[in-house]
């Protein structure tokens, strides 16, 4: 499983420009399988994306396709994360070790 870390590098203004194109992109990504879980940090200065693509390279050309991505308007920390252990509502979510 994969946690991705967004980052703004521009204004909010900037990105509210690109937001419905963003959204769009994460529909279709979600429609995919690509995805699991997504949305705003708090303060508003990025975003996170949980993936369960298969690996860090196939993940990365996959957020090498969103528009935050291709108008260079954000940073994009890709985490590797294994879960292990899970309350009952996310046991899906579990790996072996």
């Amino acid at each position: 499983m994969f946690i991705v870390n967004i980052t703004y590098k521009v204004s909010l203004d900037v990105i509210d420009k690109y937001l419905d194109k963003h959204i769009e992109y994460l529909k279709i990504q979600y429609e995919k399988g690509s995805f699991i879980a997504s949305g705003k940090k708090n303060p508003r200065d990025g975003g996170m994306i949980f993936s369960k693509i298969s690996s860090k390279e196939k993940l990365q050309k996959v957020l090498e396709e969103d528009p935050f991505y291709k108008e260079a308007l954000a940073q994009y920390e890709i985490i590797e994360f294994h879960p292990i252990m899970t309350s009952k509502e996310f046991e899906t979510l579990k790996e072996e070790i």
